[in-house]
């Protein structure tokens, strides 16, 4: 029995959070839809029979199989059968590492989640799926402690936090390192275009909450304007702005549904909006109804379940 540590954790400072639990079990809490959001996800599949559908692609997982979740691809889990379906899964802001990643000169620690296109890394709970199963259990139980004082005290503990942090960048490091055949693969087929095309996508996704312009990309990646724009387009089939609000309306949707206590304002401005007239007409046009409505339909749904 894990007690605490089957139970979802999130720890969130606008998009500067992480969330885990260790082997969640059945499904009947949860809603197993096609979704995506911002923030990058460590799934371990547990046991059971399960199909996993990353965009147009379908995983038949065994035990011990990690799915590298960059979020902004549509993805679910289909579990059948009558085993127990069991799984972990951790999901952090890549904005949530930024300093840290920096202070420690690794970069590519992230290269997996941003270049490898949701990859499937088959284990068999050999001596790297155990740890990355270990290491879960380990940040999940962190995460309940951190819980627990804030709950008792009212303060966040920051050496429980910086513990976090440091197991999060040793799981990173054992993935790195388990993906780097597959990433010198990926780097020696791609295109100097398709290279731009990921520096640009992912400084977006690092920055979508700011002011961004054509000129700004421009200035912080060292590329021309006019080659920014057709190059993305023509790699990715979004243009950059299409690409950023889709960046913006996933962190709306997250935040209207875990952060009931932010004004619409709020939200807004956490999300990027700079104005919540354009907001609240942005998200109509591309959801189907308005920002409070959304907010109201899924609180009613998690009050049912």
């Amino acid at each position: 029995m894990e007690d605490l540590l089957n139970l979802p954790f999130k720890r969130r400072v606008l998009d500067e959070w992480i969330t885990a639990f260790y082997r969640m079990q059945g499904v009947e809490s949860y809603t197993f839809q096609f979704h995506s959001h911002h923030e990058y996800e460590i799934y371990f599949f547990c046991s059971g029979e399960c199909k996993y559908l990353i965009n147009n692609r379908i995983y038949e997982l065994e035990p011990g199989d990690i799915i590298l979740l960059d979020g902004m691809t549509l993805h679910k889990a289909n579990p059948w059968g009558e085993t127990i379906y069991t799984r972990s899964a951790l999901h952090f802001s890549p904005t949530w590492l930024t300093e840290l990643i920096s202070t420690l000169a690794i970069p590519i620690l992230l290269d997996p989640f941003r270049k490898l296109n949701n990859p499937l890394l088959r284990t068999r709970y050999d001596e790297n799926g155990q740890y990355v199963d270990g290491q879960i259990k380990k940040i999940s139980g962190i995460l309940s402690d951190i819980d627990e004082e804030l709950q008792r005290t009212g303060k966040k503990n920051e050496l429980l936090e910086a513990e976090v942090k440091i197991e999060l960048v040793q799981l990173l490091l054992a993935i790195y390192k388990m993906s780097q055949k597959e990433l010198a693969q990926i780097t020696s087929k791609k295109t100097e275009k398709e290279v731009h095309a990921e520096e640009i996508a992912s400084w977006i996704r690092d920055h979508y909450t700011e002011k961004i312009s054509l000129d700004i990309i421009s200035s912080k990646l060292n590329l021309s304007k006019y080659y920014i724009s057709h190059v993305f387009k023509e790699v990715t089939g979004f243009t950059v702005m299409e690409y950023v609000m889709g960046c913006r309306l996933n962190q709306v949707k997250f935040l209207l549904e875990m952060e009931p206590g932010l004004t619409l304002a709020e939200v807004a401005h956490a999300s990027g909006f700079e104005s919540i007239a354009h907001f609240s007409r942005y998200f109509k046009e591309k959801v189907g109804i308005t920002p409070s409505r959304y907010r109201k339909i899924n609180s009613q749904r998690a009050a049912k379940q």
